[in-house]
């Protein structure tokens, strides 16, 4: 996977709405890790480290996403509806970063377990 650049997030950017840490689900979560496609965006995000990236760049670093624009869209809504990133929206763009605080306060060392486990066809 190719570098994604972090970008900062403007003052005036929009917060989609996301859930609370507090309702945040287990199977919710699982499920939502649980497509190759979701989990390849989720390690472009956390391979880009600390800070928010822009969603067009995250699906342009995999290159073995080969999907349409409105089913990738799809992808980070269920990414954000199971409360694992949080997104932006910018003018155009829309900005993402993962919720690594709020779900590990809910569901200790399992983002680390998931990203750290070997990905799709390994």
């Amino acid at each position: 996977m190719s570098m994604v650049r972090r970008i900062s997030i403007d003052e005036r950017a929009e917060l989609l709405p996301e859930p609370p840490v507090a309702e945040l689900t287990l199977t919710t979560v699982l499920a939502a890790l649980a497509d190759p496609v979701r989990l390849t965006l989720l390690r472009v995000i956390a391979d880009a480290g600390d800070g928010p990236i822009d969603c067009g760049d995250c699906a342009a670093a995999a290159p073995d996403i080969t999907r349409s624009e409105s089913t990738i869209s799809h992808h980070y809504k269920v990414l954000r509806d199971a409360g694992i990133t949080r997104t932006h929206k910018q003018g155009r763009h829309r900005i993402i970063e993962i919720r690594r605080g709020d779900v590990e306060a809910r569901f200790p060392g399992l983002l680390d377990a998931v990203l750290a486990a070997p990905g799709p066809g390994a």
